[in-house]
């Protein structure tokens, strides 16, 4: 192999890393965005409760508080989406900082979301409902 042979391939592999670091980049500002999203979400459903309770402090709107409930799991659930995809990001530059790259089966994070997002929407189907 000669020496041009080589560097090509060092500036191909140099490449390769940094195109895995911007793509590990995007995802984690994509959850970022995804996370304050639900974030926002929760604070506003938990200031339209209140906004409502000011207006009619004699009507009873939400007995058992359900809406401060489900504000907060978005809350809860957008804290807990930045903090995952941290983690998956640390663990994403480590492995392209190593020589040797392993696939592993990363974290499924967008499942995980989706599942507790889709209990969040029940709880709020049958509060409603029920």
């Amino acid at each position: 192999m000669t020496v041009n042979n080589l560097k090509a391939k060092q500036t191909t592999t140099e490449f390769a890393r940094l195109r895995s670091r911007d793509a590990t980049e995007r995802t984690l500002m994509a959850w970022i965005r995804t996370g304050l999203a639900l974030i926002g979400f929760g604070f506003g459903i938990g200031k339209a409760q209140d906004y409502l309770e000011q207006i009619h402090p004699d009507r009873i709107y939400d007995p058992i508080h359900g809406a401060r409930i489900f504000g907060g799991a978005l809350i809860t659930l957008g804290v807990l989406a930045v903090l995952m995809a941290i983690f998956q990001y640390r663990r994403r530059l480590r492995q392209i900082k190593q020589n040797v790259f392993v696939y592993s089966e990363p974290l499924p994070l967008s499942e995980v979301i989706a599942v507790i997002l889709l209990l969040i929407g029940l709880f709020g189907f049958l509060h409603i409902m029920f």
